[in-house]
């Protein structure tokens, strides 16, 4: 079999801003979604247009091309060729140790002896790009080989307390160590990436059984702006019997959320009108959602008046209820006005919603307090 390889400029556009700052990241795909593409363009980037000692481990001559003299698509990127597939990991670390990089690119890592080969390399502070089969961080984890790349797994027992408190079985799932990737990018489609622009933080929320919160991003073609819709995972469990990926695979529903599209080539812009903002390596700039039909619902029960965030008015309301419980004499207070009617809205951020929505109910505020699922 004969692959040709072609160095696209462009491909990588999607996680420039993410090679600027310095995280690791690792590359997720099925075969032909266009990884080593992507860190083909990612070598000359950051070796031209960033000026980094750029160290590319060429194990079967995919990115750089066969022959001693690499291919200009890598940039002034430095090559080193694997004699021996098995011998990935050992290549690594001689690249670290005697080329001083400040990054290190690697294609199809898929032993556990390349796993920790990466994490040493990570561990001594230079930065990472590699890529792995893996539709999802979801299938990666269920990899004993390659787990070790977001942390590793393991299973703990939690005392009775600490259990109840969870909610939980006293058997449970927890990431064992920091991530060798600070970032993780999932391939839907060549232009259709999902980020992951916390790998630890979007482990342990795939392991407590939701869905994490990530970023939809593509490139426009008539433009050429990158665009991208975040979505903040609506505090959901993960429904019965199904998961992570059945509900983000390739043009899979997506459900919940900030109220976008019920396909990702719809939520990506493909069919339709879409709530994109722009992004540039400057940073992102997010367009204000449309809201979903429970928040819709909530909007419309609520009195007319203006969202407000000071804890005056919260603390207020949380000592009337006390003393209506309590029997004792409440405070009259001047007539209400909208500031007064306005509502109180609650990201529970890693926060038990059941033990929110209790609290709010014991304290008598159903109407003054409620939770959302959106940021703003």
């Amino acid at each position: 079999t004969a692959r040709v390889g072609r160095a696209i400029e462009g491909s990588a556009d999607l996680v420039r801003d993410l090679l600027l700052s310095g995280v690791s990241v690792l590359l997720l795909g099925r075969p032909g979604v266009g990884k080593t593409t992507a860190i083909r363009e990612i070598s000359r980037i950051l070796s031209g247009e960033f000026g980094r000692r750029v160290v590319v481990v060429d194990t079967s001559n995919e990115i750089g091309g066969d022959g001693d003299i690499p291919h200009p698509g890598i940039g002034n990127s430095r090559r080193m060729q694997v004699p021996v597939p098995d011998r990935q990991h050992d290549v690594l670390i001689e690249a670290v140790q005697n080329h001083t990089p400040q990054c290190v690119i690697v294609d199809e890592i898929g032993t556990d002896l390349e796993a920790k080969a990466a994490r040493t390399i990570s561990q001594r502070g230079v930065q990472m790009i590699a890529t792995a089969h893996g539709h999802t961080l979801e299938n990666l984890l269920k990899n004993p080989l390659l787990n070790d790349l977001v942390g590793g797994v393991v299973s703990v027992t939690l005392g009775d307390d600490e259990a109840r408190r969870r909610r939980v079985q006293k058997s449970v799932l927890e990431r064992e160590g920091p991530p060798t990737f600070g970032a993780a990018v999932e391939m839907v489609d060549i232009g259709h990436w999902r980020v992951h622009l916390d790998v630890g933080v979007a482990v342990d929320t795939l392991l407590a059984g939701f869905a994490p919160h990530v970023e939809l991003r593509t490139l426009d073609a008539e433009t050429g702006r990158v665009r991208v819709q975040p979505y903040l995972g609506g505090g959901e469990m993960s429904p019965a019997g199904s998961s992570y990926s059945a509900q983000f695979g390739a043009g899979g529903p997506v459900a919940g959320g900030v109220g976008f599209g019920a396909s990702v080539d719809q939520t990506l812009g493909v069919n339709g009108q879409s709530f994109w903002g722009d992004v540039s390596a400057q940073g992102f700039s997010f367009p204000q959602a449309a809201p979903n039909s429970v928040e819709k619902s909530r909007r419309e029960k609520r009195p007319k008046g203006e969202i407000v965030s000071s804890s005056s008015l919260a603390a207020r309301e949380i000592a009337d209820a006390a003393a209506a419980r309590s029997g004792g004499v409440v405070k009259k207070r001047p007539a209400r006005t909208d500031e007064d009617n306005a509502v109180f809205r609650i990201y529970p951020h890693e926060l038990d919603c059941d033990v929110l929505e209790e609290v709010i109910a014991s304290l008598e505020l159903e109407d003054r307090v409620e939770l959302t699922d959106q940021l703003e």
